[in-house]
């Protein structure tokens, strides 16, 4: 069946749809809000008038490869129902689970015949650590139990939170779920603080839960600095994470972030970015923002064998970058700049989340990389109050060589060219509650290859689609 005809065909198997960033249409994460629902007169009455979220989810993704490479198609659907009790002293219980089915696809275990490498894409639509599972996926995520109080909350269990470096990303069938405490304070509304201690996580494209330091190369390992495969899959040792962080909005439109991540044994990643917008008329407005984050290994790195740990003891990286746009009536345009110095390469596993960089482009990241320049533009159009977002973005990659420098290119990625279109349109009157997303994602191939399709494979030189329908109820 040619590739236009799966495309085709997906789209009219099943109408379903997106928000990328959230479960479900509530805010994830704690936002400072200091309203809580009010206490009820008995444990009974919390539970028999709480809340019920559902999500059904229809995610179609291709890729198409360049030449005699393997291409591949995924069709997956599935639906979640999340519960929440009412307010009782100050206490609430949440609890929400998941269910993925394949209903059309590739065969994601068999590797592509010509550079012996399984999928990377289409396979994190089920289970990355176990690509011939495909059917028995049920996850339950939240499972958490919440103490809110006046201008802040505690929450204990399982969670989705959304922070710089540990967050739902975007996709795949569901996001990064974590297991651990967290706590959030809004004294003011210039001030916020949040943080905790997690020790447990369930990261998206996978089907159970992990300790942190065994979750870590789930995912592609990539190379070590001497450019032989790293091997730190299941030979970390870690006690798990600490994060915490502070915001500050000195005055309207301005806000200031600080957050530091403690992953016990292995590395310590502090990450600090301003952004701001300042009007220039009633339908203009200047939109800037600049970060610097800086990364040192921690004892051994997770393991006294160098080749078998995470990062290389004494490491340290550094990377900034900065953002400056300017949103015009129902338009937005920006330009971004992105710089991780020789320093080291920046790392933070990607089974936890995606990049935070303002030059990202869903779909591929800076993370496993030092010495790199990024550079992008972006066009977006959304009207006020309008159901339709649609934007384009670009990109350029200047990443080490694969062979000279593979020190800082874990990930053996040649420099790249990235073109993004991304539309979603939420669905009104009797479509109410269906959210529709396209996403289309060119890469093209700017560095040496060396005629090695192991280095074009599923990296550049491919086009990638993914159609995804989320319908909320």
């Amino acid at each position: 069946m040619k590739y236009y005809q799966l495309f085709f065909l997906s789209f009219i198997v099943i109408q379903f749809s997106i928000s990328q960033e959230s479960p479900f249409k509530r805010p994830p994460v704690w936002k400072g809000n200091t309203k809580q629902t009010s206490d009820t007169t008995s444990l009974l009455y919390a539970f028999k008038n709480g809340t019920v979220d559902g999500r059904a989810r229809y995610y179609f993704a291709s890729s198409v490869n360049e030449g005699a490479l393997s291409d591949y198609y995924a069709n997956a659907v599935g639906t979640g129902l999340r519960f929440e009790t009412r307010a009782f002293h100050g206490f609430q219980l949440a609890a929400s689970g998941f269910f993925t089915f394949n209903i059309a696809s590739s065969d994601l275990s068999i590797p592509d015949p010509i550079t012996n490498t399984l999928n990377r894409y289409e396979i994190g639509l089920f289970d990355v650590a176990q690509p011939g599972e495909t059917q028995n996926l049920a996850q339950n995520e939240e499972l958490y139990v919440k103490y809110g109080f006046k201008k802040g909350r505690v929450t204990f269990g399982r969670q989705f939170l959304h922070t710089p470096l540990i967050n739902l990303q975007d996709g795949r069938m569901r996001g990064t779920t974590v297991e651990g405490i967290w706590y959030g304070y809004a004294p003011n509304s210039k001030w916020t603080f949040e943080g905790g201690w997690l020790y447990r996580i369930f990261p998206r494209s996978t089907n159970k839960w992990y300790h942190f330091d065994a979750s870590m190369g789930l995912y592609p390992e990539g190379r070590n600095t001497t450019g032989a495969p790293a091997n730190y899959l299941g030979n970390l040792s870690s006690n798990g994470m600490g994060v915490f962080s502070t915001s500050y909005a000195p005055i309207k439109n301005v806000k200031f972030e600080v957050w530091n991540y403690y992953l016990d044994n292995i590395i310590n990643s502090f990450f600090t970015q301003i952004k701001g917008k300042k009007p220039f008329s009633e339908r203009t407005t200047l939109t800037y923002g600049a970060q610097f984050m800086r990364q040192d290994a921690l004892n051994n790195g997770g393991n006294d064998n160098p080749n078998l740990s995470y990062t290389e003891r004494g490491s340290h990286s550094m990377t900034f970058g900065g953002t400056i746009g300017v949103q015009h009536k129902k338009w937005g345009y920006a330009l971004n700049y992105n710089r991780i110095t020789k320093h080291g390469k920046f790392l933070f596993p990607r089974e936890w989340g995606r990049d935070p960089f303002f030059t990202f482009l869903p779909r591929e990241r800076n993370e496993g990389f030092g010495n790199v320049h990024a550079m992008s533009a972006s066009l977006r159009y959304q009207e006020k109050g309008k159901p339709l977002f649609a934007s384009l973005g670009a990109g350029y990659y200047q990443l080490p060589d694969i062979l000279e420098e593979t020190a800082l290119n874990k990930y053996a990625i040649p420099s790249y060219f990235q073109v993004n279109m991304d539309v979603k349109y939420a669905h009104k009157k009797w479509l109410n509650g269906l959210e529709s997303h396209l996403l289309v994602v060119a890469k093209i191939a700017e560095g040496n290859t060396y005629n090695n399709p192991k280095f074009v494979f599923q990296k550049v030189n491919m086009l990638h689609i993914n159609l995804i329908l989320n319908y909320y109820f």
